[in-house]
């Protein structure tokens, strides 16, 4: 992404007075960041401007000589029909504003009228450009199918379908200004996937995170906007903020569903205006970097509840990827694994291990709440300790094994099997029905039945087999 001019297309000002261009052009920079601009004081020469530049919006007096300006309207909605046209006119006319809407005038203004409207006017069509550009974006992306840039996202392991879609979204959205928002359970790879889109945005600057749970409002602006000498009693120094740390980069809020609601006043503010007033200063700064936050709460109940502003959550999720669970993509349990098992003994200056053929399938039995990370945590722990060729699967089983929460009345039966019944099972009644269960966790492999059930695979192979004999 281009952050030296903004924004990426071209503005065009047409108008018959080379100081009211002047003046506008000073007034659009100046208020509202806009620094791509290109003037015309010559309505003959709009045309050509617009066939060889890249012309978005098209601010156009009425009143010029050779060309009118409602002729020269008709002939760019006629030539340009993508174009938007916000014209601006001496007269306060209805009759005037009427025919120009009619003619595809995006907007009409009068020059007397108050300066906050007309820029208002411009950066609602600037808004309304930028998505229209990015949708026909995203469209051809994912319509062309498959990954334009499959080496940036090779820190990621995953064969999943679900992964890959989110890939290619990524690929489509990665340039747009807009705020992406990334949701997902605690460990799931959440900052991996904003390093990634960060990369794809071409942005020059650096990726810059802040994990904002926790912070109260006065230090939540001040890392984010810094501050002033002298701003508070101990700033003894100016402080730049985490925002002016990522010009022409990326900034990632991490945590986003724990921000306060004054906080997010702030933020919502920053995202709506694109400035902000570091502490103890008077004169807004222009925002240069992209937005990208990432949360593991539900933000959507957040906002039913009243702890997240409704504004700010439509604003946010203008761009919204959401990243499964491992529980639901166990496909990738097999590749992350491998992955990790290589991780850990570089790491560690171990030769790595072979894991038992089992490892696997007992890992695919575990919910993993807490999804990637969790799964990268217990095989560092295991091949930390490993000392034989084969890999132990101890650590594993340790993990597997331990309950994940304390039973609750519901959990009564799983808790005391038996409580609940009038009559008891005999002793080989209920070892049948554990064997069973034990056998369709494990897919029918008998090693790994016996490892969960913790018994020897020939003690199990004995009961199988028992199991299987008619009974008398």
């Amino acid at each position: 992404m281009n952050n030296s001019l903004h924004p990426a297309f071209g503005l065009l000002l047409v108008d018959d007075e080379p100081a009211w261009l002047r003046s506008l052009a000073l007034t659009l920079e100046r208020s509202s960041g806009v620094t791509n601009i290109v003037t015309c004081s010559d309505s003959l020469q709009v045309m050509e401007l617009l066939a060889g530049g890249n012309i978005g919006i098209v601010l156009l007096d009425l009143t010029m000589p050779h060309l009118s300006g409602e002729e020269l309207l008709t002939r760019i909605t006629e030539g340009f029909p993508d174009l938007m046209v916000i014209v601006i006119s001496g007269m306060n006319q209805v009759e005037n504003a009427v025919r120009c809407m009619k003619l595809g005038a995006f907007d009409y203004f009068v020059k007397t009228v108050e300066e906050e409207r007309l820029l208002g006017g411009v950066l609602r069509a600037i808004r309304m450009r930028e998505l229209q550009q990015e949708n026909r974006e995203i469209s051809s992306h994912l319509l062309r199918g498959g990954l334009q840039r499959p080496e940036l996202f090779s820190g990621i392991v995953t064969g999943d379908r679900s992964m890959l879609t989110i890939f290619a979204y990524i690929e489509a959205v990665a340039k747009s200004p807009q705020p992406l928002l990334i949701t997902g359970e605690s460990g799931v790879g959440k900052e991996l996937i904003a390093r990634a889109a960060h990369t794809l945005s071409g942005c020059r600057g650096a990726l810059i995170s802040v994990n904002v749970a926790g912070l109260d409002d006065t230090v939540f602006a001040d890392t984010l906007f810094g501050h002033l000498r002298g701003a508070y009693t101990g700033a003894d120094q100016p402080r730049r903020g985490m925002i002016e740390e990522a010009a022409d980069g990326t900034l990632l809020l991490d945590e986003i569903g724990d921000l306060s609601i004054p906080s997010q006043v702030k933020l919502l503010r920053l995202l709506q205006e694109g400035e902000y007033f570091p502490l103890g200063s008077d004169r807004p700064k222009r925002i240069k970097a992209r937005i990208i936050v990432a949360t593991h709460r539900d933000l959507s109940a957040r906002e039913q509840a009243g702890g997240f502003r409704r504004d700010l959550y439509f604003r946010l999720r203008t761009h919204h990827i959401h990243i499964p669970p491992l529980r639901e993509r166990k496909g990738d349990i097999p590749l992350l694994l491998d992955h990790f098992l290589a991780q850990a003994a570089q790491s560690l200056g171990k030769k790595k291990p072979t894991p038992p053929k089992e490892l696997a399938q007992l890992l695919a039995t575990y919910d993993f709440p807490g999804n990637v990370r969790e799964l990268r945590g217990v095989v560092y722990d295991a091949v930390s300790v490993h000392r034989d060729r084969i890999l132990s699967m101890e650590c594993f089983l340790k993990v597997v094994g331990r309950p994940e929460a304390r039973p609750t009345k519901q959990d009564t039966v799983a808790t005391n099997l038996f409580g609940g019944l009038r009559t008891l099972p005999t002793f080989g009644e209920a070892a049948e029905l554990l064997v069973a269960e034990a056998m369709s966790r494990a897919g029918g492999n008998q090693t790994l039945a016996a490892r969960l059930l913790g018994i020897s695979q020939p003690a199990l192979s004995k009961r199988v087999k028992l199991s299987r004999q008619p009974h008398p």
